[in-house]
């Protein structure tokens, strides 16, 4: 990265829009809350579709809001844009001591143990403190079970953990046959769990996995939706057997 990079411009800006724009005045840091969650899923959506211009458009749009968000809390004498980059930039070093320190390591699962035995020197009650509470499901399961691994609450292998899976799913069925929802909803979950788990031995990003798929699914099923307009039916006339042949029919289309 070009370390003369200048954000003056769009600091300048975001300074000039604060002081005239009628809709930039009126925000805070609540009114900008749910517009920052929208971007961050808007660059999650850009990283999936592997688009490189939508990656950069949004970080543009989450830099702009970090910058708002900073303009904001100097307005109210809380901190500086300068103190965000000076903050992050002393963690950084904190927390590599492997780069910055005489520590070594000798890969980067040590590197992450670091960090978590770091955070928790800095005062953290529980290596799952940094966990959001409002984290998408999913991704804080994988989080929660990146964060226990790393103080060794961990699986040996991916068979253990498929075994788990197993366990897990004949705990549903027993759950199911027993007709108790409560007990349902709980085996599920841990079904879930299990199955992220696994996924996450496995390397593969469990969010991103499924977000693929339901891409795929909507693909798939819209241009089913398209091939029997044109044949002159409707889905919802259409027996499950006529809809899986079609189905099928558009698989061997590798949509």
């Amino acid at each position: 990265m070009n370390p003369q990079t200048d954000i003056t411009p769009l600091i300048n800006i975001m300074n000039e829009l604060r002081e005239k724009c009628l809709w930039d005045k009126k925000q805070t840091i609540h009114t900008l809350r749910q517009q920052t969650i929208e971007e961050t899923f808007e660059l999650a959506d850009a990283i999936t579709e592997k688009d490189w211009n939508g990656i950069k458009e949004e970080l543009g749009d989450l830099l702009l809001h970090i910058i708002f968000y900073s303009k904001i809390a100097e307005e109210q004498k809380q901190f500086s844009l300068q103190e965000v980059i000076d903050k992050i930039c002393e963690k950084l070093i904190k927390r590599h001591p492997h780069i910055y320190g005489n520590v070594t390591v000798k890969d980067d699962e040590e590197v992450k143990k670091n960090w978590e035995q770091i955070k928790l020197s800095e005062g953290k009650k529980s290596v799952l403190s940094g966990v959001p509470k409002s984290l998408p499901a999913m991704v804080k399961a994988m989080r929660l079970q990146e964060k226990a691994k790393q103080v060794g609450f961990e699986w040996e292998t991916k068979e253990q953990v498929w075994d788990k899976i197993e366990e897990e799913k004949a705990e549903l069925l027993d759950a199911v046959n027993s007709g108790n929802s409560g007990h349902i909803e709980e085996e599920a979950g841990d079904l879930f769990f299990s199955v992220i788990n696994y996924v996450r031995f496995l390397n593969v990003d469990a969010e991103n996995a499924l977000e693929i798929t339901n891409k795929k699914f909507i693909k798939r099923f819209t241009k089913m939706e398209e091939v029997a307009a044109k044949e002159g039916h409707n889905l919802s006339n259409m027996t499950l057997k006529e809809m899986d042949a079609m189905w099928n029919e558009i698989k061997k289309q590798k949509l």
